[in-house]
């Protein structure tokens, strides 16, 4: 072919078959991961005869509040919903704080035995929770933590803390050292770089941090189990197993538990989300 003669075209006819395919998986996925919790919703919704009839309905023709208000009314629900949040809040807050203040330290101050502190903190991520159970147990037994949310808290706190200095510590790896240096110069101290140049940048990573330590402390189920016997201590993940010990399980209402444990969890993440996506970028941009 001569140079500088006219290309032929490339064909299309592929591209609306790929496209379609695309838009077929996403369908499938979010079919996939969206109908448990449409189950879940419109199981809570049904009446008793309903709710175990056979074929399942996927729309119920009788729609009914009788769970929830059973749930409210005549469980502790409430109690052990304010008990999970206020350990989910204490776990994710001093996770937050001392992930940042520790990942900076490891990026930014050299002393002997760095890289063997950040290599421990992953080591000790590797093993799993249930390995610490006992230990954990004996520790919080011996200064008085048991039956405390204080305890429950700092359980949470001893294994969700290294993957959070693990993590963070990479988001600060990839920070240029030259934006500190030039907040330094224009007279900001320390403090004052970590809060406005440094956290900005590594803003998508400290939300991912708190998301994952949220749902560690929200969900956890073993370490509550045996750290916490007193009912008006218990969590929502010990609570709702107790309705399951009833002498006639009601699964009306284990699915409107299910419902109202899901909904705060699903709020946080809209809640953040946009934060996340913003943080690509707003971050340099205020740097």
């Amino acid at each position: 072919m001569r140079e500088g003669a006219a290309r032929r075209p490339r064909s299309h006819r592929g591209r609306p078959f790929s496209a379609a395919g695309a838009w077929a998986l996403r369908l499938g996925l979010f079919v996939f991961c969206a109908f448990p919790l449409y189950w879940m919703v419109v199981s809570s919704l049904k009446v008793s005869h309903e709710l175990l009839a056979a074929p399942p309905t996927l729309v119920p023709h009788e729609w009914d509040l009788r769970a929830y208000r059973k749930l409210f009314l005549e469980t502790n629900f409430w109690t052990y919903f304010q008990n999970t949040v206020i350990v989910a809040v204490i776990t994710t807050v001093i996770v937050i704080v001392a992930g940042v203040i520790g990942a900076y330290a490891l990026t930014r101050y050299a002393f002997p035995g760095r890289t063997l502190v950040a290599r421990l903190t992953l080591l000790a991520y590797m093993f799993p929770p249930i390995i610490m159970l006992v230990p954990l147990f004996l520790l919080a037994r011996e200064f008085g933590l048991t039956n405390s949310l204080l305890g429950l808290a700092l359980t949470y706190i001893s294994f969700a803390l290294p993957y959070a200095l693990w993590i963070l510590r990479a988001f600060f790896q990839s920070i240029p050292i030259e934006l500190e240096h030039a907040a330094l110069v224009d007279g900001a101290n320390r403090a004052q770089a970590l809060a406005y140049v440094v956290m900005p940048l590594a803003l998508p990573g400290i939300i991912a941090t708190a998301i994952f330590t949220f749902i560690v402390a929200w969900n956890d189920f073993l370490f509550a189990l045996v750290l916490i016997g007193k009912d008006d201590l218990k969590t929502l993940a010990i609570g709702i197993n107790d309705f399951f010990h009833m002498a006639v399980v009601d699964w009306g209402l284990i699915m409107a538990a299910g419902v109202m444990v899901t909904i705060p969890a699903l709020v946080f993440f809209i809640a953040v989300q946009r934060y996340l996506i913003a943080g690509w970028g707003a971050g340099g941009l205020k740097g």
